[in-house]
């Protein structure tokens, strides 16, 4: 019985870890911090806020706007360049919105409201596959002017994530108790 307690206390304390580590994982960005998602008034908004930071599989960006005065369309890297919503993979039009990174690689949005893409309001951003940073976010142009102060990203989790880290205490304490 002594044996069961301890593996029980063991196989909560490897969960509790997991979990603290995977929380620690995902990250919430607002993206433009207070500006939030709206058409700039510099061009290069998006691409100086982007510029400082890192993303990867499992972040979330933040995108805060107000219904029909923007969206959120997430486009080819082609339609991004052009500022065309004619291919887009999703569109947002109910904000705030978030939007989980779920592959590595280049991730391109755009506000399609009239002339905004064209005015700034798009966002291109680089994702790591891994833990390891990835390179800063790729966008046209070059910006001379220093970047903003980093936004302090507060850590989230998914709740579909509880399930998985009881099933995984649950599978220690079998193992640790058949060896008991």
């Amino acid at each position: 019985m002594n044996n069961m307690v301890t593996s029980l206390c063991l196989s909560v304390m490897v969960s509790i870890l997991m979990f603290v580590h995977y929380t620690e994982a995902q990250r919430v960005f607002i993206v433009g911090d207070g500006t939030g998602w709206t058409t700039p008034q510099d061009p290069s908004t998006y691409q100086t806020w982007v510029s400082d930071k890192t993303f990867a599989v499992g972040d979330i960006l933040s995108f805060d706007f107000q219904r029909a005065q923007h969206n959120v369309v997430a486009v080819p890297e082609e339609s991004y360049t052009s500022c065309s919503s004619a291919n887009p993979i999703r569109t947002y039009t109910t904000g705030p919105v978030n939007v989980t990174l779920t592959t590595a690689g280049q991730h391109y949005y755009i506000c399609s409201i009239g002339q905004h893409c064209t005015r700034g309001q798009r966002l291109a951003v680089n994702v790591s596959g891994s833990g390891l940073p990835p390179s800063a976010a790729v966008s046209p142009g070059s910006n001379t002017t220093p970047p903003p102060p980093p936004s302090s990203p507060a850590a989230t989790f998914s709740s579909a994530s509880i399930p998985f880290f009881l099933f995984l205490s649950a599978f220690i304490l079998v193992i640790f108790g058949h060896n008991a």
